[in-house]
């Protein structure tokens, strides 16, 4: 199942994308997508509803993130080993855990706001795991069983205030727009239909130009690992999200000099089975 939320921002209604490509209202089933519907057994619902007896909706509708409500947004630093190396870093022996604030979370085709004060704005493609059931002190095979599905995510990144200004990287992966799952979506696809999601293609322009070309294949940590991993340090409940790393191209890593997003620019993104998104960089409101 592809799960989308739709609607003006604050407004979004719970859907499903039909096998045409259009997007079924679930109001009546569910009453959003979100940690609350899949702790309630809402997948079970919708799989048991009859999309070929609802209309599709009309027009074309914003879409917002995939998952609403999230508590705990979680991200992976470092996590291939190709963009560990354009950046001179070595390869983790652990995975790396930062935290971006839920505040950054927007829709897949947002604007980006550049933030106040910004110098390097980045962009970073990443596969993000969607948490179905609680998850605390998993064992490692079990770690599967707590996965609802799988979405596209930007890590939207500021390296200046994240690398130049010291402590944690929080402050540089938080900003608002910066979880367009970071932007997140355009939907979530349920881990059924993702039958090896070590095996996407994935990839990022901005203004119609290579930047990122990767597979997850190239990860260090593989999803499974990453959702064992978390569940030792922190309580994961349903609706959380995972973003798990980028592959090499970024912005910081790009040779002879950095190059960053600037205002006017459009970021362009996708992966294999998860859609694509674009967004626009605008000055900060």
């Amino acid at each position: 199942m592809k799960l989308v939320r739709y609607g003006a921002p604050g407004r979004e209604k719970p859907g499903i994308i039909g096998d045409d490509g259009k997007i079924r209202d679930l109001s009546r089933i569910v009453k959003d997508i979100d940690g609350a519907m899949l702790a309630s057994g809402g997948l079970a619902k919708i799989k048991k509803a009859n999309l070929k007896r609802m209309k599709p909706v009309s027009g074309k509708p914003r879409l917002g993130a995939c998952i609403g409500n999230v508590r705990n947004f979680i991200a992976i630093g470092l996590n291939y080993s190709d963009h560990a190396a354009e950046g001179g870093n070595p390869i983790p022996k652990e995975p790396v855990i930062f935290n971006k604030a839920p505040s950054s979370i927007c829709g897949p085709n947002d604007d980006t706001m550049i933030p106040k004060d910004a110098t390097k704005l980045d962009w970073e493609v990443e596969l993000g795991i969607v948490i179905g059931k609680r998850a605390r002190y998993l064992a490692r095979d079990k770690a599967k069983d707590a996965i609802a599905g799988y979405c596209l995510a930007n890590d939207v990144s500021e390296r200046a205030f994240q690398i130049d200004r010291g402590g944690q990287w929080v402050k540089g992966k938080s900003c608002e727009t910066f979880g367009p799952l970071a932007p997140i979506g355009p939907y979530i696809v349920t881990k059924d239909e993702i039958k090896d999601p070590q095996n996407l293609n994935m990839w990022l322009d901005v203004n119609g130009e290579k930047r990122q070309r990767g597979n997850t294949r190239t990860m260090i940590f593989d999803c499974q690992h990453l959702v064992w991993y978390c569940s030792q340090f922190f309580v994961m409940e349903p609706g959380d999200v995972i973003i798990t790393g980028t592959p090499s191209g970024v912005g910081l890593g790009m040779k002879p000099a950095p190059i960053f997003l600037k205002a006017g620019d459009v970021v362009t993104l996708g992966i294999d089975k998860l859609g694509e998104q674009r967004q626009k960089v605008v000055p900060a409101q």
